[in-house]
């Protein structure tokens, strides 16, 4: 008899421990995968045009449930640095930085994959800064550098790079700057035609936004109209610039060293000795 209550005793604490054990070894994953996680942000700034919605990436590596932690989103340049904050699942509004009140959320859903990315509606020009994400109680913490382009891109200036005497040939340049994202280069002539131009060159600014320049070389055409065209496809914007060559240019060269500026109703006009040259911006 005594013998089977000692066997009922111990399967009786076995069967206590072993949901202790189980908890116990939930908790100490629990603790080191805090400890092993990291907050992850994008490698490159991120980029919007004024007005635009956009997402400041934010994730924990590995993954990790962040339903019930602090979440903190902030810029330390700011006098009221808090940006987003969710404690307990509840968005504190009145911690906020006012210019940031009603646009800021997170993707709710995702909270449970680690996932704490702020979504930033109607993009200001005041918004470009660097963004910390932080998960206070577990000490991570990361950034988001955002870069605000205002849309005003410069139109493209075309200027004479060179004449081949021998060949009768005119070598235009072309520039445009403040652009992103990164757009393309073409030439086209009197009739919309493209031309052969060389490659592209592309210049990253430390504001992030580019600067792209071509050049082409051209023979005597008809009309010696050329135009140099800049455009983003994604973000439908489209400037160009239009130059009239004289026949002289492609006889002789000429002095370009007397170049004048003169605004003019529906574009910008460049004289350049005999040169003409006229921009249009278009935004569809």
């Amino acid at each position: 008899m005594t013998d089977i209550m000692k066997q009922t005793d111990r399967l009786s604490l076995q069967s206590l421990l072993r949901p202790l054990s189980v908890l116990l070894l939930q908790l100490l994953f629990t603790h080191f995968s805090k400890g092993e996680s990291q907050l992850i942000g994008p490698p490159h700034s991120v980029v919007a045009a004024v007005g635009d919605d956009v997402i400041l990436p934010c994730h924990l590596e590995p993954v990790m449930d962040v339903t019930a932690e602090t979440l903190e989103w902030k810029r330390f340049d700011l006098k009221q640095r808090f940006v987003h904050v969710l404690r307990a699942g509840q968005n504190l509004e009145h911690v906020k930085n006012p210019s940031y009140r009603g646009r800021t959320s997170l993707f709710t859903d995702e909270l449970k994959r680690g996932n704490i990315s702020l979504k930033l509606s109607k993009v200001q020009l005041s918004d470009q800064g660097i963004y910390h994400c932080d998960i206070p109680e577990l000490g991570k913490q990361s950034s988001v550098k955002l870069v605000v382009a205002s849309g005003a891109v410069s139109p493209p200036v075309i200027s004479l790079a060179g004449i081949d005497r021998e060949r009768g040939e005119v070598i235009l340049n072309c520039e445009s700057k403040s652009w992103h994202p990164e757009p393309e280069v073409l030439w086209l002539d009197g009739e919309g035609k493209l031309l052969s131009a060389g490659p592209t060159e592309t210049v990253r600014g430390r504001d992030d936004l580019y600067t792209v320049s071509s050049r082409v070389t051209v023979e005597k055409r008809h009309s010696n109209s050329f135009t140099c065209r800049v455009q983003q496809r994604n973000i439908n914007q489209t400037t160009e610039t239009h130059i009239q060559v004289p026949d002289d240019f492609f006889k002789r060269p000429r002095d370009a060293t007397g170049m004048k500026l003169k605004k003019k109703e529906g574009g910008i006009t460049l004289k350049l000795t005999e040169l003409k040259i006229s921009s249009l911006l278009k935004r569809k």
